[in-house]
């Protein structure tokens, strides 16, 4: 069964948040672009999991192709993942407390606040578990960066961080999208993707509230 990828786009949002969409139009090379600028470029509103996710499924199927071997598609999207944790820190060590000290309208002070709080609470490890966490993904190299965390210790956690996020996530799409349900139910396992990666942030938001009532 072949989807047609304008169905997925009213349940997805707009094209460009639909993974599917974006890889067969543009194909891998998007994605790359896709994945380094979510890890690091202050943009977190972008389909990082899904695409990885994706990438797995074309790389299972018959129907789609990827232009390359999947192992091929990983490293790069990996090296990817950790350029953009690079720009991201360089970010914020140079240009972010100017950045962070104002509430711009599409990066907002409280996606900063949480996200130096998880890196406060998790220390070294946040950088591997940020990878799994939307917005936190993106805006935890500018703390880190703002913080002056050592460079080798960052860069050592950033590389972990982008092979098991990008490992996990793209394997998870290459053995699921081979089971026929899933196959042909692509547009729900999309959205099962989004909703459990939101999770973290609906615990965080629900324990602050708890916490707060409890003040």
């Amino acid at each position: 069964m072949i989807l047609d990828v304008t169905t997925m786009a009213p349940a997805l949002g707009p094209q460009w948040m639909d993974p599917q969409y974006l890889l067969t139009t543009y194909g891998i090379w998007l994605a790359l672009i896709v994945v380094f600028v979510e890890c690091g470029l202050l943009w977190p509103i972008l389909p990082g999991d899904s695409l990885l996710f994706m990438v797995g499924v074309f790389a299972a199927s018959t129907q789609w192709h990827l232009g390359m071997p999947l192992w091929q598609a990983i490293v790069l999207l990996t090296i990817a993942a950790f350029l953009g944790n690079v720009s991201g820190y360089w970010i914020g060590r140079v240009v972010g407390p100017p950045i962070y000290d104002k509430n711009w309208r599409f990066l907002k002070r409280e996606w900063f606040d949480k996200t130096h709080a998880f890196f406060e609470r998790y220390g070294n490890r946040a950088l591997v578990l940020g990878r799994f966490v939307p917005i936190v993904r993106t805006f935890i190299t500018l703390v880190a960066g703002v913080s002056k965390m050592d460079p080798k210790r960052f860069f050592t956690w950033s590389a972990v961080g982008a092979v098991i996020w990008v490992v996990l996530v793209t394997m998870a799409g290459y053995f699921l999208g081979t089971i026929p349900f899933i196959k042909n139910n692509l547009e729900a396992a999309i959205l099962l993707i989004v909703f459990v990666s939101v999770l973290p942030m609906v615990f965080e938001w629900w324990k602050h509230r708890r916490e707060s009532a409890a003040a």
